[in-house]
């Protein structure tokens, strides 16, 4: 996309290449490396615009598409990667209209370029494809196309991807360091039925027995975040007085559930005044806002929110958090469209990072309530949450092979930062941090490294320890404590990295005090020998020692 993007994939190629020495990396394939690493068939040219057409044949569960890649040429070369799942195939490929030769291996295509490329040149190639997609076992988790009917028996059909990659229902360059610009999608269904994408409807084109669906995205956006949603949709909407000027918000739901939706739906108005107050602006107002009824539960399509959580509120009506505070909203509508700001504006460049989406995006439930019922509630519904971590691994995964790490990045990392937030002592100052967040990074993919780096400026403090800790290491730091006399505290920190180090906010006898505990005992003189309470918001263990 731009230069960021030139340096990000030098740097991506050199690290692939120190990737490969470590052994630990001997567990995955050669599938996983293709899929996960930006490789030199994949590295010379940068995305700029997808011109995707598919039709949804439902009798035979079956597509058959195009889609028209633009992309200029960073460096000259002659052979291009491109990512097309099994069963799908790839049918022809042609530039300037001249047929071009590929060869299969696995989900990729290496594509023989026949013109030369010249560096700065736009150049576009045309991709035919179709067949029987994957059908999603368990969406959105183990994804694919969902083919269901409504309670009249009507096509029901959508698309959830993330993990298992937009490649498996149309071919495109499949790694997330590389958004497009933009992006055009004609999806052609069944008469009778609406199909409902990304962006903008532009037109749509009607048919003897089919008609076609023309969207336009203008925003940059990420290809998993890319869907189709077929089905007798119906539409109600509102016009949100937001930060940036007027949002249109529109809603699509089954015919059937319409007057339901009218009620559950006003969520949304709540999500979106709770999130431009902590994030700043809605990313994509160009594009609207479009929260979308689908057969699965739910997922973060930019522009394009899925919604399946059976209009109740909790997560399918539990509360994740055991506090009462999680049935105050309904997850789905809160959590999804939290990713908007988190995924899709900010977007990760390799799926080792994804507590970047995650993380964040969980710790956004808790700002909702924060906004909306009190700074306690968030903070009583974050700690709640606890229960569902494992701390089994790291929560950043391994790179260059599309490994995501540890489910904890969910709830371990909104405590996280949460915790963060308690050692700043300053909401506002936290609410700049988070807002300033998406406006340095507005529409642009990022590392692990640039948001520690752009947090810790902001806190004025090296807060790569505590990262360290928590995102790289699987163990929760144990606070020890004990009295070596009546008026000298003894503490340290254990269970925890070399050279960890971190505040934490305790109460000795009714007054709170913040200290810095080390690896090393560190003594602190007291009025008398009292007990010791550390603040419940800092995720951590203590042990006093008798």
């Amino acid at each position: 996309m731009n230069l960021k993007f030139t340096q990000y994939i030098l740097a991506g190629a050199l690290s692939y290449f120190l990737l490969l020495s470590n052994s630990a990396l001997a567990q995955y394939s050669r599938a996983d490396s293709l899929r996960g690493r930006l490789g030199p068939e994949r590295s010379w040219w940068d995305l700029k615009h997808y011109d995707l057409s598919v039709e949804i044949i439902p009798s035979k569960k079956y597509i058959k598409g195009s889609n028209k890649i633009s992309y200029q040429v960073i460096n000259e070369a002659k052979l291009l990667q491109l990512d097309l799942q099994e069963p799908l195939s790839v049918t022809s490929i042609t530039q300037g209209g001249e047929p071009l030769s590929f060869r299969r291996e696995g989900a990729v295509y290496w594509v023989t370029l026949n013109k030369k490329q010249v560096p700065g040149a736009l150049e576009v190639l045309v991709v035919q494809y179709e067949g029987i997609p994957k059908e999603a076992v368990r969406p959105p988790w183990d994804g694919g196309i969902t083919w269901q009917k409504d309670s009249k028996g009507l096509d029901f059909i959508a698309s959830s991807n993330q993990g298992i990659g937009s490649s498996i229902w149309w071919p495109v360059k499949d790694h997330p360091a590389d958004e497009v610009d933009s992006l055009d999608m004609h999806v052609t269904v069944p008469k009778g039925l609406l199909d409902i994408s990304n962006g903008r409807l532009v037109e749509i084109q009607v048919g003897k027995n089919t008609d076609t669906f023309h969207w336009k995205v203008v925003n940059p956006i990420n290809d998993y975040g890319v869907n189709i949603n077929v089905g007798d949709y119906v539409q109600f909407g509102e016009k949100y007085a937001g930060e940036k000027g007027t949002l249109d918000m529109d809603y699509f739901v089954l015919r059937e559930n319409l007057e339901k939706a009218k009620v559950h739906f006003q969520d949304a108005r709540r999500m979106m005044q709770a999130f431009e107050h902590w994030f700043g602006p809605y990313p994509f107002y160009e594009d609207g806002f479009k929260l979308v009824e689908a057969p699965y539960l739910g997922m973060e399509h930019q522009s394009s929110v899925t919604y399946g959580n059976g209009y109740q509120n909790g997560y399918r009506g539990r509360d994740l958090s055991g506090t009462g505070w999680g049935l105050k909203f309904d997850f789905i509508i809160i959590h999804e469209s939290g990713h908007e700001w988190f995924a899709n504006n900010i977007t990760y460049k390799d799926e080792a990072d994804m507590w970047i989406h995650e993380s964040f995006t969980n710790y956004s439930e808790s700002l909702f309530l924060d906004y909306h019922y009190g700074k306690e509630a968030g903070q009583a519904y974050v700690r709640g949450t606890r229960m569902n971590i494992s701390n089994d691994k790291p929560i950043i995964g391994d790179y260059g092979v599309n490994q995501r790490g540890s489910g904890d990045m969910y709830y371990k990392g909104g405590n996280l930062l949460n915790m963060l937030r308690e050692i700043l002592q300053d909401d506002e100052k936290w609410r700049q941090t988070l807002r300033g967040l998406n406006e340095t990074f507005y529409h642009q993919t990022v590392t692990t490294a640039q948001v520690e780096n752009f947090i810790s400026k902001a806190f004025g403090m090296d807060l790569k320890p505590i990262f360290d800790q928590y995102l790289r290491d699987n163990r929760v730091p144990l606070f020890e404590y004990y009295y070596s006399d009546d008026q000298t505290l003894s503490y340290r920190w254990t269970s925890c990295l070399p050279k960890f180090s971190m505040p934490i906010d305790i109460e000795i006898g009714g007054k709170k005090i913040r200290i810095t505990p080390t690896e090393n005992w560190n003594q602190l003189k007291v009025d008398k020998k009292v007990s010791i309470s550390v603040d419940l918001d800092y995720y951590v263990r203590s042990l006093i020692i008798k």
